[in-house]
């Protein structure tokens, strides 16, 4: 399903089952060779109309105005933010001037700086996922959130609402996410393209299985990894790394791997 709003060609597309991929560009092409979801997976029971697509219990309808609702069985769980004037008698009608996918051209390229704006239908809506930060919060909800893989944090941009769905933000930009109470917002200071994944579920058990479905199943762990891995901080020598191997063979404690940290790093 195709759409052009004010320079920015859109498209939606069925997924998988109960889940929709939104992509959008200024340019011409909506390409995204970086992207974590490669050929396209089965799905069924899909239909579309003039301003709608649904695919099993997502609803995907489309404002006259070009904003974005999603829906599972009927009850919306996210939806694009935007504040204009193009329907003056639409409860969120302002004189902002605000629209819900904002590319900002980055001179000589054709890149943009793109911020991505979502409702908070529910500000007791609880968010996890998104990786490995180091904080203290399980719920996300409030928290702003650096995109970028650093030496102990682990940027994986998928969460999961307690609404019923998840989103994954398909795009490998060093960016920024914002949970807020009255705003979600997804940034990428350098792309071409907005792209996104919603899917719906009953629990947060099927909404993993269908984001693991459509990125990919991870490999098996192999068998002499399945045991007890030893690590510390570092070693300081070989002769000290080998002392400690050694006295689990003499305990007869039983080791599949030793860890080798960072003092054998060159710089």
């Amino acid at each position: 399903m195709d759409f052009h709003k004010d320079g920015i060609n859109i498209r939606l597309t069925a997924w998988g089952p109960n889940a929709v991929r939104v992509q959008a560009s200024p340019n011409a092409e909506l390409r995204n060779p970086e992207s974590a979801l490669f050929d396209e997976p089965p799905h069924s029971d899909v239909q579309i109309t003039t301003s709608s697509l649904f695919n099993g219990s997502l609803g995907a309808d489309v404002s006259p105005a070009g904003v974005l609702t999603f829906s599972r069985s009927g009850k919306v769980v996210f939806q694009e933010w935007s504040r204009n004037l193009v329907n003056v008698k639409r409860p969120d009608a302002s004189a902002l001037r605000m629209e819900a996918r904002e590319f900002k051209p980055i001179l000589g390229t054709e890149s943009h700086h793109l911020t991505a704006r979502f409702e908070s239908l529910d500000s007791h809506e609880k968010i996890y996922g998104m990786g490995q930060y180091q904080q203290s919060n399980l719920d996300l909800k409030g928290c702003d959130l650096d995109l970028a893989q650093r030496n102990s944090q682990a940027s994986i941009p998928f969460f999961i609402s307690s609404l019923g769905y998840g989103m994954l933000w398909n795009n490998p930009a060093v960016g920024r996410a914002v949970f807020g109470r009255n705003l979600t917002t997804f940034e990428a200071p350098s792309t071409t393209i907005l792209d996104y994944w919603i899917v719906v579920g009953e629990t947060p058990r099927e909404i993993l299985r269908a984001y693991m479905e459509v990125t990919g199943r991870p490999p098996m762990m192999p068998e002499y990894g399945l045991g007890f891995w030893q690590s510390r901080l570092r070693y300081s020598t070989q002769d000290e790394l080998l002392a400690v191997a050694k006295e689990y063979k003499r305990r007869g404690l039983p080791l599949d791997v030793i860890v080798c940290d960072y003092f054998h790093w060159p710089r």
